[in-house]
């Protein structure tokens, strides 16, 4: 693409937060499953905390967006980091499952404040040039931070839990340092409304009923599917896969000193995988975002998202086929599951920014984080909860199959509802 306008800083500071952020957050969230697991909890009771904590960390953004509107991007960061930082500490103080579950919804809290900002700030400096190549930026940038925080705090909580803690809450500090001393905050059209007048117009969005139903339709058949992998693949590959085998096979590509981060021994010298430090896509995410968001922005948003939805539903069929055939077939699984992700995710939030006015990114950035909400909150108590019913049967893969299927019926849901109600209108600037 031509003439293509240059970013300013503070969507590079910005992007810099993200990937702590998201260190933390996933450093913390990917391993929960095991760390429950460890605690003695089953998996009910950790299906209730996901879907707990999930549901905290995309629907507050329904209204943090909102205030951020109305009061800075920069001021409601502070908010989320002083909310983020005892929560996280508190996590090293209590182990009884009220505790636990109650500590998960204040993180669930601090992360649901933050979480429209970053994005909203990405909408507020891009233009029809770059808004792409921006949200792949920012995509990319997530999934560092996704990345090194699983892989870190893997290492961390196979000497104590607690130390994987403390990695979290020190990327918190590093957080509020940088947000005030480097953040500017972007130019947008200045807002006079009153917070009850913010509030009003997230009820007049949401009373369009065309966009709300397509809100549900993706928190169920997306964002569903999508967070049932991260609920679950850590435990999966933990406990249902031979690790020992994982380790052989990746030590003859890598060799052992490169594996050692992804890896741990025990008193008997046999090497293992962490399930945690490979149960994410953010490392293939973070080196092909890029390339992927170039060939995507050649294409309308809808029939790429779809598309996106296809190879994720493939994923979910090897990821499946890795319990009865080689554990190696894994990775195959988590490749299809990122290319997805980097095909689907991106594209559907920068849809959703850009039916937006600019003075209102925060507000439809928040009312997306509905539809990642409905998703999150039904996740854990659905999947997290059958895959528990699996493994007491021995046929835990049969978990995987379920979301495949689950991800093609929400592909044909969705080309029905674009066949019959049409496509939204994206703005030009």
């Amino acid at each position: 693409m031509s003439n293509r306008t240059s970013f300013p800083s503070v969507f590079w500071v910005a992007n810099s937060i993200e990937v702590l952020e998201r260190f933390a957050y996933y450093g913390i969230y990917m391993g929960f499953g095991i760390y429950m697991e460890y605690l003695g909890y089953s998996k009910s009771q950790l299906g209730i905390v996901q879907s707990i904590f999930l549901f905290f960390s995309y629907v507050v953004p329904l209204f943090s967006g909102t205030l951020a509107d109305k009061y800075g991007f920069k001021k409601v960061l502070i908010i989320s980091y002083l909310a983020y930082l005892p929560s996280i500490l508190l996590l090293i103080l209590t182990k009884s499952f009220s505790g636990i579950a109650l500590t998960m919804l204040s993180i669930g809290l601090a992360a649901g404040i933050f979480k429209p900002l970053i994005s909203g700030t990405v909408r507020a400096v891009t233009d029809k040039t770059n808004k792409t190549l921006g949200f792949g930026i920012f995509y990319a940038m997530v999934n560092f931070g996704a990345s090194v925080g699983p892989v870190i705090a893997g290492k961390l909580r196979a000497i104590s839990w607690n130390y994987a803690f403390m990695a979290a809450a020190i990327c918190i500090v590093f957080m509020l340092l940088i947000t005030i001393f480097f953040y500017k905050e972007p130019k947008r059209e200045e807002q006079t409304a009153s917070l009850t007048d913010k509030l009003r117009e997230i009820w007049e969005v949401l009373s369009d009923m065309k966009f709300s139903l397509f809100l549900i339709i993706l928190g169920t058949f997306f964002w569903l599917p999508f967070w049932a992998f991260f609920n679950m693949l850590a435990m999966y590959i933990d406990s249902s896969l031979d690790t020992v085998a994982l380790y052989s096979d990746l030590k003859g590509i890598f060799g052992e000193t490169f594996l050692s981060i992804f890896s741990s021994t025990d008193d008997k010298g046999v090497s293992k995988i962490l399930g945690e430090t490979i149960s994410h896509t953010g490392y293939i995410i973070f080196i092909f975002q890029i390339f992927v968001s170039r060939i995507s922005e050649k294409f309308n948003a809808i029939p790429t998202f779809l598309t996106g939805l296809l190879i994720i539903s493939l994923g979910f069929f090897v990821l499946g086929y890795a319990n009865v055939g080689p554990a190696s077939m894994v990775f195959l699984g988590i490749l299809f599951f990122a290319i997805g992700e980097m095909v689907s995710s991106p594209r559907i939030q920068e849809y959703i920014t850009w039916i937006a006015p600019k003075e209102k990114a925060g507000l439809y950035m928040g009312t997306n984080f509905l539809a990642v909400g409905i998703g999150g909150a039904l996740s854990g108590v659905t999947y997290t909860s059958l895959y528990g019913y699996f493994n007491d049967m021995g046929h835990v893969e049969y978990v995987w199959y379920t979301l495949g299927a689950h991800q093609i019926l929400g592909i044909v849901l969705i080309f029905v509802y674009i066949k019959i109600l049409g496509e939204f209108k994206e703005l030009e600037k």
